[in-house]
C-alpha cells in the first residue's frame, strides 16, 4: 500500500470571518489536483478557528487570583493563563511553562490547545467550538461539489505523554472513524486479536503534520489520498469522542 500527501499551496492568510469551505474549494481547483473517492482533508484547527472568528482577546482580560498564582507556578503571563482557564473544565497538572487542561470540549493537553503562533499581535486563538460540526459542514460541501465521498479531520498540535515533542492530533472528523476497532483479526500468526484499537485519524493527522509544519510553511490544509482502508472506515455520523478516554478509565487522574 502506498498513500500520496500534499499541501494546498493557495490558502491565504485567514484574519476572520471566512468560509473556509469556498477557499479549500478555490485552492483545489487553482492547484488542478481536483478530489477523488476517498480522499482526506485535514485541516489545521488554527485555521478553523480564525475563520470562524474564535479569537481570544488578550489585553481585554483581567487575570483573577487562581491566574495570578497558577502563572507564578508554570512561569507564564497571568493573562495567558486566565485564557487557559476561561477553556477549561479542570486543571491537571502545573510545570515550567505549561499548564495541563481538560478543556471544555474534553480534551487534555497542554495549556487548554491555546495557540499564540500563526496569529496577530496581542490575540491568542482556542481550539474551534465544536470541530466536528466544522468538519461535517466542510465535508458536505466539498462533496456536494467535487460528487466524491471524502473524509476532514481538524488536526492540533499537541505533546503526549512520557514523551519529549508535540505531533499532528485529531479534534474533529467527519465522513471517517476515528477509532478502528480491530478486535477479532488475526494476527501474522493466526492468534486473534484481543485489545487492538488503532487511533486513525491521529495516523492521519500526524503523517499530515509532516507537510503542514510548525513555523512559516503556509500549509493548513493537507489532502491525503490512496488510504486503501478509507472504504472500510467511512462514516458520515462519525464525531471524535470515541478516542476521548472518560476520566474514569483515566488512571492517573483518580
Amino acid at each position: 500500500m502506498s498513500i500520496e500527501l500534499f499541501g494546498l499551496e493557495d490558502i491565504p492568510i485567514i484574519d476572520g470571518n471566512s468560509d473556509i469551505s469556498i477557499i479549500i474549494k478555490e485552492a483545489i481547483e487553482k492547484q488542478g489536483c481536483n478530489l477523488v473517492h476517498g480522499d482526506i482533508i485535514l485541516i489545521a484547527e488554527t485555521l478553523i478557528s480564525k475563520a470562524e472568528e474564535n479569537f481570544i482577546r488578550l489585553d481585554e482580560l483581567t487575570p483573577s487570583d487562581e491566574a495570578i498564582e497558577l502563572a507564578e507556578k508554570a512561569g507564564k503571563d497571568p493573562k495567558i493563563v486566565q485564557a487557559i482557564l476561561d477553556q477549561s473544565n479542570e486543571v491537571v497538572r502545573v510545570g515550567p511553562n505549561f499548564i495541563i487542561t481538560e478543556t471544555t470540549q474534553g480534551f487534555v493537553c497542554a495549556n487548554a490547545g491555546i495557540d499564540e503562533s500563526n496569529v496577530g499581535d496581542g490575540l491568542a486563538t482556542p481550539m474551534p467550538k465544536d470541530a466536528d460540526k466544522s468538519a461535517r459542514e466542510i465535508r458536505e460541501f466539498l462533496e456536494d461539489e467535487f460528487g466524491e465521498e471524502i473524509a476532514v479531520i481538524i488536526t492540533d498540535t499537541q505533546g503526549r505523554a512520557f514523551r519529549f515533542g508535540a505531533i499532528g492530533t485529531a479534534i474533529g472528523c467527519s465522513g471517517i472513524s476515528p477509532i478502528w476497532k480491530r478486535v477479532g483479526e488475526k494476527d501474522l500468526y493466526g492468534r486473534e486479536l484481543e485489545t487492538t484499537e488503532i487511533a486513525t485519524c491521529d495516523e492521519l493527522s500526524a503523517a499530515a503534520s509532516l507537510i503542514m509544519g510548525q513555523a512559516d510553511e503556509g500549509l493548513p490544509v493537507v489532502i491525503i489520498r490512496g488510504f486503501d482502508s478509507f472504504d472500510h472506515l467511512r462514516n458520515v455520523d462519525s464525531n471524535i469522542k470515541p478516542v476521548l478516554m472518560p476520566k474514569t478509565a483515566d488512571v492517573f487522574r483518580k
